[in-house]
């Protein structure tokens, strides 16, 4: 039963209306089976409530052009946010990101973050 939920869950993320390299498989794979999805999002929420964890195209433009983005991302997948120190205070409705080591391997959370800040 959570195979055929995550295969569907992967399936319309994937034929949605996401353009360019919005539509990965491999990725939305990734993303489901690590259960990033349950905080994060694509595309920035339009119904004026707060997400749990920033959409991964804001993340995307805030990281952009910074040399070490990809590294600093990939250490707070895999290691979790300090609370006390958020850098998307008021913009989400979490506190802080849990550590994923248990849920992604980290050249999957490389991977995964190489397409987030791909994302325009």
């Amino acid at each position: 039963m959570k195979k055929t939920l995550m295969t569907l869950a992967i399936a319309a993320l994937a034929t949605s209306a996401y353009a360019d390299n919005h539509n990965n498989p491999e990725m939305l794979k990734i993303a489901t089976n690590a259960g990033c999805m349950t905080c994060h999002q694509v595309e920035p929420r339009t119904d004026g409530k707060l997400p749990i964890g920033p959409a991964w195209k804001d993340v995307s433009k805030k990281y952009a052009g910074k040399k070490d983005a990809a590294a600093v991302l990939t250490k707070e997948v895999m290691n979790g946010t300090n609370l006390y120190d958020s850098h998307w205070k008021g913009k989400v409705s979490g506190v802080a990101m849990p550590p994923n080591a248990v849920a992604i391997k980290e050249p999957d959370a490389k991977k995964l973050v190489a397409w987030i800040l791909s994302l325009k």
